[in-house]
């Protein structure tokens, strides 16, 4: 069976159906002898993925495997559970491999290590409780170990540094034995000691040391010794000094870092190698926003890199030019980057180009002509590759405007006059979404041109509805043109054969087109009601609920027609006339302690029955996976006759129309660039002096005293082309309301919805704030080990349940998510502790809020912040105190862009002047975007002294900051939970102090803002909902010891981040 298996093995990796012999190697790995093992786990990991449902006839014997005293057996365990293993069975072999922790032999401690990493990352909340033993295993004796922990809290500290600040110290230790050649010969690699463990920890420094300080102080010394001995010419040392130029220039600066790192660059841009000119180039373009005088040292060699033969080298110049674009060289650099676009044909660098192009256009452009001709550049290169928020914004732009009316109607007049001119082109093939382009300004904004008859721009784009290459989308966007355009003449001989031509089209939408305009022609004041002139920003009132309908309603039921059925009551009733076996996959269950008094059969915890549909987890339901290759969507390019695309191209050639050439879009689109020429440069050659010109138009801008505006910084200067915000209220309203109103609609009444007020609590409210002139109560460092705010409070149905006190704080404590709840008769516990910052004021003095926590200070600025909670909203207040004795000028505070939380207003709050020793408020309504257990909301004020200056804070924000209590009746929980397809089930281990259910429920409902429903004996089941409305339920069952959890949510994300927080909960208080 063994050589099988390997011909197995092979007949998958050439592509051949094999899937027949899974079975075999799963038995093979059971029932085989050592060896024979070996090959079946082999052929196991390379066979299966980890949802495959095969995977669940191995959970045994791993779990037997990993309770082998043969070390072997153990190894290969651990190797397949670090490779594939079902994330539903994490908690059946999580404790074994804990255990295998503290085994003798390293590396049975090294793969548990790397069996924890695979399990942080498909399923972090289940391994934060054991967060101390990977700090154990960062301190193991053995080398492997300790590298091997590494990967752990690479990814822990990407996601939440501020937590691991204290391991700093053990981090450069670490790093200092490695460079000192302290490891083993046999981590040596081309004689460099452990080149690999080096990049790893000057990853982690660069993230632990990046605006701090004091932490990066303790990193300069051991970043100095690193740049020093990497000194070999190998490729293995070049990609160390990259990862130590990259990490010196993000921590706080020191100069003489700032110089040799420097240096480093220079000698990768200058080498006559391709690998070390990109390496260079990259470095470069990391460091460019730090130090933009860099790029004027190499410029002759940056501008040889735009005419170099390899494609890479090209764009990843480009990208550099990109971020040191401003006003005075916006023109040339866009011209370079067009240039590349027209001979570029991947797909990949055609999007990447394109939107940083449009980018650049819309925020320096220095006309509107100038604008306009680039855009339409960037449609006619970029073709129908082209990402859709560009046209998008790019319409956006042309129908909100400016503050002056007068630019408006000339930018629009010009894109008017350049796609007539373009529409009149003889042959020429434009892409689909340039065409839409055309279509909409036309149809909007056509009659503000006075000087071309309508007759003639109604009979361009029916000619364009004659085009074959013309797509069905396309021709609906021409005809909602041709209706504007219809809608403001009296009559057109063109209207009327077009509708004569297209009332008998094949095509039923064109059809449908037809007849709307010719129903709108024979009614001209409602045509003109329907189509008024710029009406594209004004605000359109829906009914959601489709009340129009309820008479039809009423009259279908009164002839006897059957009321409606929501989906999960057609599946359930579907489900239970099937009389079938169920073959999904059961949920994660619960331990043999807990299952023979747990929750039994299909029944809810108030007594309903399920749908089989409902068991286990089934967040996987749904996406079984097959055998073969999914290929939907995927493009053929190989056949039997070899490449297919080269031979479409041949064959095609002769009937495609020509296409239009770039020329006569960017022709007299960008004009000469400024000329500065010194005096020595008469002398040069030709092609010298041409290279000296174009330097200096590409680095205007870049010197020492120049005001420099780079692209990722915040540019102070006025933007060219900044949108009015006519709509942006009804947009962020509607943003709010989506996600409520789809909940609503789903769960029906049983969701108490509050609708958010954003003008309550939204924007830049110019305070002057008093000073605190009174002591604070005991600041409390975690915000799950506080007492929950009165206001979020919901009395459970069990008055009996005691009160349970803040535990201390634990190896996850966070002191930016305190709850704050000051109390009349709190005294002063030290005179070192004293109130941190300014105080609110008296409007937010009763609301649930945390403590006033300083963010980051500067000689001039100190920032503090202050979260609030209310029912319905997470407030974040940010206070900017003045600590100089002069006014602080133009002062920008803004939040910067987040990977799981959304500022509901504008991000930035501009303060003209903050007087001398003044306090100002800037408050914003946080929302979460994408759940996390834990997340950082970053930010940056930018202020105006003698110079300019900059001022970096971030705020740490938890899920449980946006959970509220949600109440409801028992009946209703239990409709609710059947309802709910996603589903979690976890033991915890009750700590000692919470021996009754009462007690744990109570602790629950204090620091994690639940709501109790009902509690019934050992069982009790709870409620809540993340804002503005996705509800959670949960189930609690207590059994000797255990604390059994099932919770259910329609979000499979918030399931696991209520699990961790609950886990959590659990174990601080023991």
């Amino acid at each position: 069976m063994k050589e099988c298996m390997v011909r197995f093995i092979y007949c998958e990796m050439l592509g051949y159906e094999s899937s027949f012999g899974y079975i075999h190697a799963i038995k093979l790995a059971q029932q085989g002898n050592l060896l024979e093992k070996r090959v079946g786990y082999l052929a196991v990991s390379l066979f299966l993925h980890e949802n495959h449902e095969l995977l669940l006839l191995l959970v045994n014997t791993v779990v037997k495997d990993l309770q082998s005293t043969n070390l072997v057996e153990v190894c290969m365990a651990l190797t397949v559970v670090s490779q594939i293993f079902p994330r539903e069975m994490i908690p059946a072999v999580l404790p074994l491999i804990e255990d295998k922790l503290q085994h003798s032999k390293e590396i049975i401690r090294r793969k548990a290590v790397q069996a924890l990493y695979k399990f942080y990352l498909i399923a972090p909340n289940q391994v934060q409780h054991i967060h101390d033993k990977f700090r154990k295993a960062l301190c193991d004796r053995d080398p492997g170990v300790m590298a091997a922990s590494l990967h752990i809290y690479l990814q822990m500290i990407k996601e939440d540094s501020s937590g691991y600040k204290d391991l700093t110290g053990s981090f450069v230790t670490i790093l200092k034995q490695v460079v000192g050649g302290k490891l083993p010969v046999d981590f040596n690699y081309h004689s460099v000691p452990a080149p690999w463990l080096q990049i790893q920890l000057l990853r982690i420094l660069g993230l632990l040391g990046k605006d701090d300080p004091s932490t990066s102080e303790l990193m300069y010394d051991v970043l100095d010794e690193s740049l020093r001995r990497a000194d070999i010419n190998h490729n293995i040392t070049y990609a160390i000094l990259f990862e130590c130029v990259q990490t010196i220039y993000t921590i706080h600066p020191k100069s003489e870092l700032l110089e040799k790192a420097a240096k480093c660059i220079g000698k990768f841009v200058l080498s006559p190698k391709i690998n070390l000119k990109y390496l260079g180039l990259k470095a470069l373009t990391y460091v460019i926003q730090q130090d933009p005088n860099l790029a004027l040292q190499h410029q002759m060699t940056i501008i040889e890199c735009l005419d170099h033969p390899d494609s890479i080298i090209k764009r990843e110049t480009l990208e550099l030019l990109y971020r040191i674009t401003n006003g005075q060289n916006v023109i040339v650099i866009v011209q370079k980057m067009l240039g590349y676009l027209k001979e570029s044909k991947e797909e990949y660098a055609i999007i990447n180009l394109v939107g940083k192009i449009a980018e650049l256009a819309e925020k320096y452009a220095p006309d509107n002509e100038w604008f306009i001709q680039t855009m339409n550049a960037v449609f006619s290169v970029g073709g129908d590759v082209v990402h859709p928020e560009i046209p998008n914004n790019f319409l956006r732009l042309l129908a909100e405007g400016f503050d002056d009316g007068k630019e408006d109607d000339q930018l629009r007049v010009y894109a008017v006059r350049s796609y007539l001119a373009l529409l009149g082109e003889e042959g020429a093939l434009y892409p689909q979404k340039f065409l839409q382009v055309m279509s909409w300004v036309l149809g909007e904004y056509s009659s503000l041109v006075t000087d071309v008859d309508p007759e003639v721009i109604l009979t361009k784009l029916h000619s364009l509805l004659k085009k074959t290459f013309v797509t069905s989308e396309t021709k609906a966007w021409v005809m909602a043109a041709v209706t504007k355009i219809a809608s403001r003449t009296s009559h057109s001989k063109t209207v009327d054969k077009l509708i004569q031509e297209f009332s008998s089209s094949l095509d039923t939408c064109m059809r449908q087109h037809a007849f709307e305009l010719k129903h709108l022609c024979e009614d001209k004041a409602l045509m003109e009601n329907v189509l008024p002139f710029d009406a594209s920003c004004n605000e359109m009132v829906v009914d959601a609920s489709l009340s129009f309908l309820d008479g039809f309603v009423a009259e279908g039921l009164g002839r006897g027609a059957a009321p409606y059925k929501p989906h999960h009551q057609r599946q359930e009733e579907k489900l239970s006339q099937e009389k079938a076996l169920n073959f999904e996959p059961y949920g994660l269950s619960f331990a043999s302690s807990v299952s023979a008094s747990g929750v039994t059969g299909r029944q809810s915890p108030t007594g309903l029955s399920f749908g089989s549909d409902t068991s286990g987890n089934s967040a996987e339901t749904g996406h079984k996976e097959t055998n073969s290759l999914k290929l939907e969507g995927v493009r053929k390019l190989w056949g039997k006759e070899g490449y297919l695309p080269k031979k479409e191209n041949k064959a095609g050639k002769a009937n495609e129309p020509q296409s239009v050439s770039c020329g006569s879009l960017l022709a007299g689109q960008v004009g000469d660039a400024p000329a500065s020429h010194s005096d020595r440069a008469a002398g040069l050659p030709q092609q010298d002096r041409e290279k000296q010109h174009l330097a200096s138009t590409l680095f205007v801008g870049l010197g020492s005293n120049a005001a420099v505006s780079l692209m990722g910084k915040m540019d102070t200067a006025t933007q060219k082309f900044k949108r009015k915000s006519k709509i942006t209220e009804a947009q962020n309203s509607e943003e709010v309301s989506d996600f409520r109103n789809s909940a609503a609609l789903d769960f029906g009444p049983l969701l108490d919805t509050v609708p958010v007020s954003v003008e309550d609590y939204e924007g830049s409210i110019h305070t002057r704030l008093r000073e605190a002139s009174q002591c604070s109560s005991g600041i409390v460092e975690d915000n799950l080990g506080s007492e929950t705010p009165q206001s979020l409070k919901t009395s459970g149905p069990d008055d009996r349940l005691s009160d349970s006190r803040p535990s201390q704080s634990s190896l996850f404590a966070d002191s930016n998510i305190d709850i704050f709840q000051p109390s009349p008769g709190a005294r002063c516990e030290g005179a070192g502790q004293t109130r941190l910052g300014p105080s609110l004021p008296a409007e937010l003095e009763a609301l649930a809020r945390s403590a006033v926590l300083a963010l980051a200070q500067s000689d001039a600025l100190a920032l503090y912040s202050c979260k609030l909670w209310t029912d319905d909203s997470l407030l974040l207040a940010v206070f900017l105190s003045n600590k100089t004795t002069s006014a602080l000028r133009a002062v920008n505070l803004v939040f910067e862009e987040a990977e799981h939380f959304q500022i509901v207003e504008s991000p930035s709050c501009q303060f003209h002047v903050i007087e001398a020793q003044g306090v100002e408020r800037c408050q914003r309504c946080v929302r979460m975007g994408r759940i996390c257990t834990q997340g950082v909301l970053s930010g940056f004020v930018n202020y105006q002294t003698e110079v300019e200056a900059r001022l970096e804070f971030s705020i740490a924000l938890s899920l449980v900051d946006f959970i509220r209590p949600m109440e409801m009746t028992t009946e209703d929980f239990g409709k609710l939970w059947l309802s709910l397809s996603n589903d979690v089930k976890q033991n915890v281990k009750m700590p000692s102090s919470q021996g009754s259910l009462s007690a744990a429920l109570n602790t629950l409902q204090q620091k994690l803002k639940l709501h109790i429903v009902d509690v019934i004996g050992n069982e009790g089941v709870l409620a809540c909902r993340l804002l503005p409305s996705v509800p959670c339920l949960l189930h609690c069952r207590t059994h000797a010891g255990m604390l059994a959890l099932w919770f259910r949510s329609p979000c499979a994300a918030l399931l696991d981040g209520l699990l961790y927080h609950c886990q959590k909960v659990m174990e601080e208080s023991q």
